[in-house]
């Protein structure tokens, strides 16, 4: 079909743009870019550091608080996303299993408030120091409340990493020496929401069929499924991984292998000590700089090491204003809790004998709420449209 121009003759159509496309001479604003998995990942085991540092309930659920916000703002419209409720029903169990082990196996801390009496099990001379029911004090559960929160906390942590960072982006910015192992550990974390996935849907198939869902037979009915499809995943993983060349290693110099193998176990035994010289006060002068030896010779070892990689990187994220924030934001919450930690202990370990209760320091939980710093500076991620929702001409 023909049409005619502002001076009346005939030409040829144009095209017409198509629907929700800007027009001619505007500019088309770019995509923004996620942040680098890894920045996550260093923010969420900040903050699981700053954690196992206390045994303040009210410190522990304030740092609870802030990783949920910033997975409630940031977390993107991906499968992988959604373990973050798996993470938190996890820790839930963790913290009612310990409560459950200190109700019937006693805890070793001595109370005077007795809450109840169970019916005490006598057991053989070997078993000493072991006992089932018995008398269950305030203080008692106190404790091992105080202990599980921390864990669960701790979980909820890395929770929140597994919901923001994509673990195919995270593996790409793996160092070469380590692309075998973040595979192995890549595909592991992503089991797990694959098969969440698998068990609400087939949850949902049998529940709209009127089959149960529930119960033995519903597990049995639902399992294997389940089962079966994670064994067809895990073929055709291999098969890709086979047609991709994976295990491929380039050949180098035998000095060289030597001298990475020497660096990397010399460094994983200096970090390994130096942890544990930080964790101990007996050992505190040495504990720092054997930690940071031990992470030189490490890295060092881990460069050494990636000469053997043949893998290439295609657009590999950059690591920018926006992840140097959000990694010195939870840096920052660690480095302080520790700072309190050895300036007023008892602010962040709060007595159960005598019991009493728990108390809010104020610079420590404001130096929690610095976690908060990548929900502002973070770019909010779009859903993914769905084409059954476009508006119809």
């Amino acid at each position: 079909m023909r049409e005619t121009d502002r001076s009346g003759r005939p030409g040829l159509a144009r095209p017409r743009p198509e629907r929700g496309t800007p027009p001619a001479g505007v500019p088309v604003p770019r995509p923004r870019r996620a942040l680098h998995p890894g920045a996550w990942w260093l923010w969420a085991l900040a903050l699981g550091t700053a954690a196992t540092r206390t045994t303040n309930p009210l410190l522990l659920a304030l740092l609870i608080t802030v990783s949920g916000y910033v997975v409630a703002v940031r977390r993107p419209h991906t499968p992988w996303a959604r373990s973050y409720g798996s993470f938190v029903k996890l820790a839930a169990a963790v913290l009612l299993l310990r409560l459950a082990f200190a109700v019937f196996l006693g805890s070793p801390i001595p109370g005077t408030h007795t809450l109840f009496t169970l019916p005490e099990v006598p057991l053989p001379d070997w078993a000493q120091g072991i006992r089932l029911g018995g008398r269950v004090t305030a203080e008692g559960l106190t404790f091992a409340l105080y202990d599980a929160l921390r864990l669960a906390a701790l979980l909820i942590c890395v929770g929140a990493a597994n919901a923001l960072a994509s673990p195919s982006r995270l593996l790409k910015s793996l160092p070469g020496a380590l692309y075998e192992l973040g595979v192995a550990v890549v595909v592991a974390l992503t089991f797990a929401p694959h098969l969440i996935a698998d068990v609400r849907r087939l949850r949902a198939a049998r529940r709209l069929r009127g089959r149960p869902d529930k119960g033995v037979r519903g597990l049995v009915q639902v399992g294997l499924p389940v089962l079966e499809g994670a064994l067809e995943r895990s073929v055709s993983l291999a098969a890709a991984m086979d047609a991709r060349g994976y295990g491929r290693t380039a050949e180098v110099p035998t000095a060289v292998r030597r001298t990475t193998a020497a660096l990397t176990l010399g460094g994983l035994l200096g970090v390994c000590a130096g942890t544990y010289g930080l964790l101990t006060a007996a050992a505190g002068s040495y504990g720092l700089p054997v930690l940071l030896a031990g992470l030189a010779s490490a890295l060092a070892g881990l460069r050494l090491g990636g000469r053997r990689s043949m893998r290439t990187r295609y657009r590999p994220d950059p690591w920018d204003a926006r992840a140097w924030l959000v990694s010195a934001s939870g840096a920052a919450v660690a480095a302080l809790l520790i700072l309190a930690g050895s300036l007023d202990p008892g602010s962040l370990d709060p007595g159960v004998v005598p019991l009493e209760p728990p108390t809010l320091p104020l610079w420590p939980a404001a130096a929690v709420l610095l976690g908060l710093l990548p929900a502002f500076v973070t770019p909010a991620l779009e859903a993914a449209r769905d084409p059954r929702k476009e508006p119809t001409p």
